[in-house]
C-alpha cells in the first residue's frame, strides 16, 4: 500500500502546472494577458535550477568585471576605470607643499542584446510522461542558455588586438611564428609559451587575478601542454574549494581553466567537392594585385565572398569569385597580395598553413573585460502554462518553457588580455564551435 501512495503522489507531481487552482500564492507575468498564473514558490525554484544549470557554462564570465542589469536602467552597461598617475621623479622642496595630482577616470560603454530559446510541451505528454517534463526542460534548457552566453562573450574577448602566436618547434629548432597562416602542426602549446605569455603581461602591467593570470583554453590544447615534464596538475598545488569552474591546473603562474567552447577556427570546405583550391598559373605580387586564378573544385559564383583563405601561409578576405566547374575562375582579395605565389600551390580554407584548425587561448589579467552579471536579473525562466494563449490555444494543448537573457562583454584593457593562437596534436580532426 505505501509503494501505491508514493507512486500516486509521484504523478501528481509531474502535473505540478496542470491545475494553478491548487496553490493560493500566485504571481502573474506582465508580458502576458490573461491566464498565466504560476507559484511564486515554483517559478523561484525553476529559476534557480536554470540558473544553476547554465551555470558550470559561464567559463568565459566568470573573471569578468560584473556589472548587473538593473530594472528600467536602460539598454547601455557601463564600466569604469581610473588612469594611472605619472612617476612623481621631481624631489620635493623642504616646506613647499606640491600640486598634486587629480584622479582620471573614465567610462567604457556596451550595449545589451536580448537572446533566448523555449520548447512547447503537449498536454499529452504533460499527462502521460514518466519523467518530469518541466524539470527535465529547464535543465535542458539551462544548459542551453549557458552555453549561449559563453560563447557570446568568448567571441567578443577573441576580438582583442593584443595577439601572439604559438612558436613552431622542431627538436631543439624554435621559429617564432607572426600570423595565424603560418601556424603549423610543430605550432603547440608549451610551457616556454605560457612564460612568454606571462612575461608579456606583466610588462604590460597586467594586474594579477589572486596571485594568478588565468588561461581558458581547449581540452586539445591541454593535451599538448600535459605532455611537457613542467606541467604541475590542479590537486598538486591547491585545496577543491580553491579551483576556479573547469580549473585542471597551473604552471609558470597561470591557472589553467579548461572549456569545449573555447575557440576553434577552421573554415569549412572550399568547394562542394573539396575541402581545397589549387592556384592556376602563378601570381606576381604587388600592390594592385588582388587576383588569384583557382581551380580544383566546383564552386558557385560569390559562394566565397567574406571567407578567409590561406596561401603560401598567408591569410585573405575572399571580396568574391567567380564560379568554375572544371574551368579556372578567380578569386578577388580584400587584402593586396604583395608576394609571389606560385602555381599549383594549394588555397586552404581559414586556419593553419594547411587549413587545420587553430586554437585560440585566452590569457587574462585582473579587470581586462566585463560582463553583464546573470544573478542580476540577466537570466529569466519563462513559463506558460496549459490555457495561458487564450484563444490561440482554444483546447488548451499547449505550454512552454523558455528561457530569456541580457547580455553584452566589453574588453576593457586590451593589454591585460592576451589571445594566444596555436595548433594541437588534433587540428586536422577539430571543428569550429
Amino acid at each position: 500500500m505505501e509503494i501505491i501512495k508514493n507512486a500516486i503522489f509521484y504523478v501528481l507531481d509531474l502535473q505540478l502546472f496542470a491545475d494553478p487552482t491548487n496553490y493560493v500564492n500566485k504571481t502573474t507575468d506582465t508580458t502576458a494577458t490573461t491566464g498565466n498564473d504560476l507559484s511564486v514558490e515554483n517559478k523561484t525554484y525553476y529559476d534557480m535550477r536554470l540558473i544553476d544549470e547554465a551555470g558550470p557554462n559561464l567559463v568565459h564570465q566568470q573573471f569578468g568585471q560584473k556589472r548587473p542589469i538593473p530594472r528600467n536602467g536602460g539598454k547601455t552597461i557601463e564600466f569604469r576605470k581610473f588612469s594611472k598617475l605619472e612617476k612623481a621623479t621631481t624631489p620635493l622642496s623642504e616646506g613647499v607643499t606640491p600640486a598634486g595630482k587629480k584622479l582620471d577616470a573614465s567610462a567604457v560603454t556596451a550595449t545589451v542584446r536580448p537572446y533566448g530559446d523555449y520548447v512547447v510541451l503537449s498536454d499529452v505528454l504533460e499527462l502521460t510522461a514518466i519523467d518530469n517534463t518541466i524539470l527535465e526542460a529547464t535543465k535542458i534548457l539551462g544548459q542551453q542558455a549557458g552555453l549561449t552566453l559563453d560563447t557570446i562573450v568568448r567571441d567578443i574577448l577573441c576580438t582583442g588586438t593584443n595577439v601572439s602566436y604559438a612558436d613552431s618547434v622542431s627538436g631543439a629548432v624554435v621559429t617564432e611564428v607572426t600570423s595565424r597562416g603560418a601556424l603549423t602542426a610543430n605550432c603547440k602549446l608549451t610551457v616556454d609559451m605560457v612564460e612568454q605569455i606571462v612575461t608579456k603581461l606583466k610588462a604590460q602591467n597586467a594586474p594579477m587575478i589572486n596571485g594568478y593570470y588565468v588561461a581558458i583554453v581547449h581540452p586539445h590544447v591541454v593535451y599538448d601542454l600535459r605532455r611537457d615534464p613542467e606541467w604541475i596538475d590542479a590537486h598538486k598545488y591547491a585545496q577543491p574549494t580553491e579551483l576556479y569552474n573547469g580549473e585542471i591546473g597551473q604552471v609558470a603562474g597561470v591557472r589553467f581553466v579548461e572549456s569545449t567552447e573555447a575557440k576553434i577556427i577552421k573554415g569549412e570546405d572550399l568547394a562542394s567537392d573539396s575541402r581545397t583550391l589549387t592556384v592556376n598559373g602563378a601570381v606576381t605580387g604587388g600592390a594592385n594585385q588582388h587576383t588569384i586564378v583557382y581551380d580544383g573544385g566546383t564552386v558557385a559564383g560569390s559562394a566565397l565572398t567574406g571567407k578567409k583563405i590561406v596561401v603560401g601561409g598567408k591569410t585573405y578576405t575572399v571580396a568574391g569569385n567567380t564560379a568554375s566547374t572544371a574551368a579556372a575562375a578567380a578569386i578577388t582579395t580584400q587584402e593586396a597580395i604583395t608576394e609571389n605565389i606560385a602555381d599549383n600551390t594549394v588555397i586552404y580554407p581559414e586556419g593553419n598553413a594547411t587549413g587545420g584548425a587553430v586554437y585560440c587561448c585566452l590569457f587574462l589579467g585582473d579587470g581586462a573585460y566585463g560582463v553583464t552579471e546573470i544573478e542580476g536579473g540577466g537570466l529569466r525562466t519563462m513559463i506558460k502554462q496549459l490555457g495561458s494563449a487564450g484563444v490561440a490555444d482554444p483546447l488548451d494543448q499547449r505550454s512552454s518553457i523558455g528561457w530569456k537573457a541580457m547580455l553584452t562583454a566589453k574588453i576593457l584593457v586590451e593589454p591585460y588580455l592576451v589571445r594566444l593562437e596555436c595548433c594541437s596534436k588534433f587540428s586536422d580532426v577539430a571543428v569550429a564551435n
